[in-house]
């Protein structure tokens, strides 16, 4: 638990309720949801600030949506009954601080995706981080993945990855920017902002 700690510490510093939020993470980690009641309990009455905090770094996602299963269209509420669940890729990153205390997104990506036995896992690190630096306040269109798939020479496999990238929580569809998406004919992805927090910590 202190190694979780110490690995969210860096990069959410110490003002946020970290060490509740250590305990939360360590819960979901175990089944991949939590209840908000059982976040209740883990937080020590301080149950909104931390869902707050793991809500905005998308450590959990609620399960309740108003019409589809994209991030901007899930709905926080904090009530008894509620679920939330922690994305795969959340449980990786949380796997690996728990071991080393540290927060290492490339080890858990790797891990993730040998573990979907995706055959060339060994550069999808690279590519996550190509998608990363060619992104805009977070957000990131077809066009622009294509090109980070280029770099690492998996062009042949774009609709592939982008389902597997979708299905293992380090981005998801855009559902707010239709202008945007009117104008330049692509559909806009938001990524993950805690695969990231090395850069921003």
């Amino acid at each position: 638990m202190e190694n979780l700690q110490r690995a969210l510490t860096a990069f959410l510093g110490s003002r946020d309720p970290v060490g509740q939020l250590t305990q939360v993470l360590a819960a979901a980690c175990e089944t991949g949801t939590i209840t908000y009641s059982e976040v209740e309990q883990a937080s020590d009455e301080n149950a909104e600030d931390v869902l707050l905090v793991a809500w905005k770094w998308r450590l959990l996602t609620p399960v309740r949506m108003s019409r589809c299963g994209e991030w901007d269209d899930r709905l926080l509420i904090a009530e008894p009954g509620e679920i939330l669940e922690m994305p795969n890729i959340v449980r990786f990153l949380v796997q690996e601080a728990m071991k080393v205390g540290e927060w290492d997104s490339n080890s858990a990506v790797l891990r993730l995706f040998g573990v979907m036995e995706e055959p060339s896992w060994a550069r999808i690190p690279l590519l996550v981080q190509n998608i990363h630096r060619r992104s805009s306040n977070n957000r990131i269109d077809v066009k622009v993945i294509k090109k980070a798939c280029h770099e690492v020479g998996l062009e042949d496999r774009i609709d592939t990855l982008i389902a597997l990238l979708k299905g293992s929580g380090i981005m998801s569809p855009n559902l707010a920017p239709i202008a945007k998406v009117a104008r330049t004919g692509s559909p806009i992805y938001e990524l993950n902002p805690c695969v990231f927090a090395e850069s921003r910590g």
